[in-house]
């Protein structure tokens, strides 16, 4: 896909000051469940109050330096390590809530679930969380739909992408293709030597253009909810300084299966396979007699700023050492 020209100012996707349809005030609109069936995506505008999401920052700083719990793949760093380097270090973090409570804690949030149930069903649960800190001058992910690699037997893969600073298209924030989860296919992907983005593949084969994609201006504290199957994708931190991070979290009805890590890594046929790695934010879990596994770990996704695995840029990064 073409690049088009990169707005240069901070929300100059919202006409005179005003955020766009589907920037939504309140959590009982009732506009909202159709809006988000229709494109695949909405904002929750003033949904987490500056303290709380101080209080991410926080833990996010803490979880990047080791304190919160054993990360796999994390920086080392010391007491006099500057907070700025620390998170500097790092892009993306999946799953902190396993070694972060306060985090955890954020799974449940109220406007979180008080649009995941009108989305998705009376019945949700949580399945992983991301941390993404994304400094100035960190990649951002090519195109990709979050279902490629979370599958859900439903459709019902919803993500709250949980806004910890203003998301502009100069720090990088979310693009989305609106409507393109409608027909829920799911693009084949390919690896990729952009150094616009991370290691992640890139969905390729899709009908859409360049002139079908919006960026995602949000303010501190907005969530941005998404469907599995939407095409998205965000770029590179242009910004002098600063971070755009961002808490967002993978939801999905609690009656869907979910078949995750493979069959060869899978004690039962794909069919009948339900990862129980989950946290319940709503209703009742009909599959509770399973149980639930707590052996999962915390760790650092690679940002490809030395070379992704198998790709050329990594066999000339090897070359030129």
């Amino acid at each position: 896909m073409k690049e088009k020209t990169l707005y240069n100012a901070p929300f100059t996707s919202w006409k005179n000051n005003n955020s766009p349809d589907g920037w939504f005030s309140d959590s009982a609109d009732a506009d909202i469940r159709d809006f988000y069936h229709e494109n695949g995506f909405l904002v929750l505008k003033d949904a987490v109050s500056m303290e709380s999401v101080e209080k991410i920052r926080q833990e996010a700083l803490r979880v990047c330096r080791g304190e919160a719990g054993e990360v796999s793949g994390i920086v080392p760093s010391t007491p006099e390590d500057s907070d700025e380097d620390v998170l500097r270090n790092h892009l993306c973090i999946h799953n902190p809530h396993y070694i972060s409570e306060a985090i955890k804690g954020y799974l449940g949030a109220a406007p979180v679930v008080d649009i995941l149930t009108r989305v998705i069903g009376p019945n949700v649960k949580c399945c992983q969380s991301m941390l993404f800190i994304k400094a100035a001058g960190k990649p951002g992910q090519a195109w990709h739909q979050d279902e490629f690699f979370i599958p859900t037997r439903d459709r019902s893969l919803t993500g709250a992408w949980i806004a910890l600073d203003d998301a502009t298209v100069e720090n990088g924030c979310l693009w989305v293709i609106p409507g393109s989860h409608k027909r829920g296919i799911l693009w084949p992907q390919e690896k990729h030597d952009d150094p616009e983005f991370d290691c992640t593949g890139e969905a390729v084969g899709f009908p859409y253009s360049e002139a079908d994609e919006v960026p995602v201006e949000v303010k501190a504290g907005s969530i941005v909810f998404f469907n599995g199957y939407l095409l998205h994708r965000s770029r590179r931190n242009r910004a002098k300084s600063g971070y755009r991070r961002v808490l967002v979290n993978h939801y999905l009805s609690a009656e869907s299966l979910l078949p995750w890590f493979g069959p060869d890594s899978l004690p039962q046929a794909v069919g009948s396979a339900d990862a129980r790695r989950i946290v319940m934010v709503a209703g009742e879990d009909p599959y509770a007699w399973k149980g639930t596994d707590s052996n999962g770990n915390a760790h650092v996704r690679p940002s490809g700023e030395g070379g992704c695995p198998g790709s050329a840029k990594e066999d000339k990064t090897a070359a030129m050492s």
